[in-house]
């Protein structure tokens, strides 16, 4: 897959990048959805996909806390995203948001919120891997937020 990282953005106003993020968004403290804000969408999407990964999860392949598909390329706000997209699985199974919980004196994690910009739809409620597996060939443009968080 082609690097392509020009006008694609991912941004919000909950935290800034690299910045902790809200005990409310925590797993275990609210669960509360994070506010994002997507801009600079390339020609020729057809569909968005945003995925929050924790790679600093003491597992083989990290955590990943969020799939989120069927986005339409002129959403600009995600607020309240679950209700409107398609929920995949996160690396518990569940088709949910699961906001940051890592272990108690593991240090301070990386939560990445992927946004991938497609070239076309995708199909079902792929995890993580399937997704990439699958679509990485489709990724017109993808951009990153990074937000951190320790118990």
């Amino acid at each position: 897959m082609p690097l392509n990282i020009k006008d694609l953005k991912i941004e919000s106003p909950d935290f800034a990048p690299l910045g902790l993020m809200a005990d409310k968004h925590a797993g275990d403290k609210g669960n509360v959805i994070p506010r994002l804000h997507i801009s600079g969408v390339p020609s020729g999407t057809v569909e968005l996909a945003v995925i929050c990964h924790d790679p600093d999860a003491p597992l083989a392949h990290g955590f990943t806390h969020w799939t989120l598909y069927n986005v339409p390329p002129s959403v600009t706000d995600l607020d309240q995203a679950e209700q409107r997209y398609s929920v995949g699985p996160n690396g518990a199974g569940q088709h949910s948001y699961y906001g940051p919980q890592p272990p108690a004196g593991h240090g301070l994690h990386h939560y990445y919120f992927w946004v991938y910009a497609l070239d076309v739809r995708v199909d079902g409620t792929p995890t993580r891997e399937q997704f990439l597996e699958r679509y990485g060939q489709n990724i017109i443009e993808q951009a990153r937020l990074v937000g951190t968080y320790k118990n």
